[in-house]
């Protein structure tokens, strides 16, 4: 770093070349020029402060994916109506959309020819008992009958599960798919006529909204600051001038690939309601560092080729700017790791003139 000296007189010569006359004149005008400026320049001492490091992170909501349900078809079909709307509440066990499909009707003759056979079993092995008590039957033929019925209830059993999974049977050859928690829509691929297959996209998201999550961009450079257990303030374009207060209650261990970023993640209670999926929100929070390090204004800071300077008074009318090396801000303060010493003059006003007068 290059440090130069120089007497406030001279600054008034360079700055205010203009001025005429000679000799005596002369000088009493740059004195009067010196006096006059020096009036105007403020400086405070560099002193030793805890750092408080403040972060502004983007962040977004997101659903709380424990309490997110995506319905994915079980069978192909065709969607017959739909009950419900983008966005809308739903109950549980509300019936959001009928469909038609032919593999559940398979199913259905399944399930009546299994009844039928079963009630045929029931009395064969009725049958068979009273002839073994007769002695008219072998021990052999009575478990045959016995393991037919069970062989015919376990299949009849399967296909009543099948159908449980695919829905309530209507009486017009339709089936109800209901709602499997209470919650909001927040996504639907379902209408009237949409023919589904098995295993495409999900017809409809529920999701429950009374906690949500918060995703908070976290990059490489900010990892040092940001632990979890750390009070964060979110604000939102939403709700200006309102700030609510959480904690970071995890930070993963992988970066998203695609972002480049650690997502972290704030957990929110969302009663009111005013947390929506997708919302963007900015959040800010505080590290407080235990090593001192030397506080001054951020004003006083001169941004120059890519590095940053102060001027400091090392007496009264001499000047010098020093190269420092910046470990955080907070607000209007700025902390500096190395360059200024504790105790020195920092100029917090004229700071630009005089730097442009040292160079």
């Amino acid at each position: 770093m290059i440090n130069r000296n120089i007497v406030l007189a001279v600054l008034a010569t360079v700055f205010l070349s203009a001025c005429s006359g000679n000799g005596d004149k002369k000088e009493q005008k740059e004195n009067l020029i010196k006096d006059a400026f020096l009036k105007k320049v403020q400086t405070i001492p560099a002193e030793m402060s805890s750092q408080e490091q403040e972060l502004t992170l983007a962040g977004k909501v997101a659903c709380d994916p424990e309490k997110t349900i995506h319905y994915l078809p079980l069978l192909n079909g065709v969607i017959d109506r739909t009950y419900f709307s983008l966005g809308e509440k739903v109950s549980k066990g509300q019936n959001l959309l009928d469909m038609r499909s032919t593999e559940l009707s398979t199913l259905l003759s399944e399930k009546t020819s299994l009844e039928t056979e079963e009630k045929l079993a029931e009395r064969e092995l009725s049958t068979a008992q009273s002839l073994y008590n007769d002695g008219m039957f072998s021990e052999k033929e009575l478990f045959e009958a016995q393991g037919k019925l069970k062989q015919v209830q376990a299949s009849l059993n399967k296909t009543n599960a099948d159908i449980a999974v695919y829905g309530i049977q209507k009486a017009d050859g339709t089936f109800a798919v209901k709602a499997p928690i209470a919650g909001y829509i927040i996504e639907k691929n379902a209408s009237s006529g949409t023919t589904v297959s098995e295993g495409s996209e999900p017809l409809f998201t529920i999701a429950d909204l009374n906690t949500v999550w918060i995703l908070v961009n976290v990059y490489a450079g900010n990892l040092q600051f940001v632990h979890e257990g750390m009070e964060v303030e979110i604000t939102s374009l939403s709700y200006p001038g309102e700030v609510f207060n959480g904690k970071i209650s995890y930070i993963p261990q992988v970066f998203d690939s695609e972002e480049k970023v650690l997502k972290a993640r704030i957990v929110m209670q969302n009663t009111a309601l005013k947390f929506k999926p997708e919302m963007s929100v900015v959040v800010k929070l505080k590290s407080k560092n235990r090593a001192n390090s030397i506080a001054i204004p951020s004003d006083a800071l001169i941004f120059d080729n890519n590095r940053y300077h102060v001027v400091v008074e090392e007496s009264e009318g001499l000047f010098r700017y020093k190269e420092v090396l910046l470990q955080g801000h907070n607000g209007n303060t700025s902390y500096i790791a190395s360059g200024l010493e504790e105790g020195e003059k920092v100029v917090i006003r004229n700071q630009l003139l005089i730097y442009s007068g040292l160079k």
